[in-house]
């Protein structure tokens, strides 16, 4: 469960891996197990402290590069550096010693020495055409170490180098080989335009036809106003007609 979980969800194998040790703290896969753990959340001092258990159980030495990488995290590059210089890295087998090369390059650029990580990472498994389980590893560090210094050009050469022998996807060399080459990645999601600031097609034909409802209601009312005072006109023109027809009767009888 640990080391199913320790790559997407850290926390949890730190916590199954404490259950573990209360269970079966005298197995040494358990102890490892339990350290790897710890160093993936960052808690240096309990993974080195696990790390030694189990070493002490198996006498085996494939822990000493992780080990000597715990110093780093405890801000301790010195006591990794000595680590590197023991008779143990001999016993180590190539993917070993290759991880303690690294463990010391990064070390000498903890401690700010950038030209000395340089050249520790300088080796025949770097120089090497094969692809090993390292090599992609090996040459991203190298060209970050590189372009640390200040030397861009060559980077960028070992940036490539690492990108074709990197067929997992286990660093970002193709991010930063692009990023020094000036490629920039947009979102196209961002590009898209809001359509909530758009203004609605159907609700402005609405808008429309209840204006035009609106425009026609009114003609209508005024015609109907205009023929109430057409009638009106016309009642009082028949009024004054039906006065002056009395008048004349009237003026006919005297």
């Amino acid at each position: 469960m640990v080391a199913r979980l320790i790559d997407e969800d850290p926390e949890q194998a730190y916590a199954y891996s404490r259950v573990a040790l209360r269970l079966a703290s005298r197995v040494a896969a358990v102890r490892e197990a339990a350290g790897f753990a710890a160093y993936a959340t960052q808690k240096y001092s309990e993974a080195l402290a696990e790390f030694r258990a189990a070493r002490r159980m198996t006498g085996s030495l494939e822990l000493w590069p992780v080990m000597a990488d715990c110093e780093r995290g405890l801000g301790r590059p010195e006591r990794a550096l000595a680590m590197a210089g023991e008779a143990e890295v001999q016993k180590l087998d190539k993917a070993g010693q290759v991880e303690m090369r690294l463990v010391a390059a990064g070390a000498r650029r903890d401690m700010d020495q950038l030209e000395a990580a340089i050249v520790t990472l300088q080796s025949p498994e770097l120089a090497s055409n094969s692809v090993q389980p390292w090599t992609a590893r090996l040459r991203y560090a190298y060209a970050d170490a590189l372009l640390a210094a200040g030397r861009e050009g060559e980077a960028r050469e070992w940036f490539a180098k690492a990108v074709e022998a990197d067929k997992d996807g286990a660093t970002d060399a193709s991010d930063r080989l692009a990023e020094l080459d000036g490629v920039e990645f947009v979102d196209a999601m961002s590009d898209e335009t809001d359509t909530s600031d758009e203004p609605d097609s159907a609700d402005d034909s609405v808008d429309a036809a209840d204006a035009a409802d609106a425009a026609g209601a009114g003609e209508v009312e005024d015609l109907s106003e205009s023929q109430d005072r057409d009638a009106e006109d016309a009642e009082d023109a028949d009024d004054d007609v039906d006065e002056d027809d009395d008048v004349d009767e009237d003026d006919d009888k005297s």
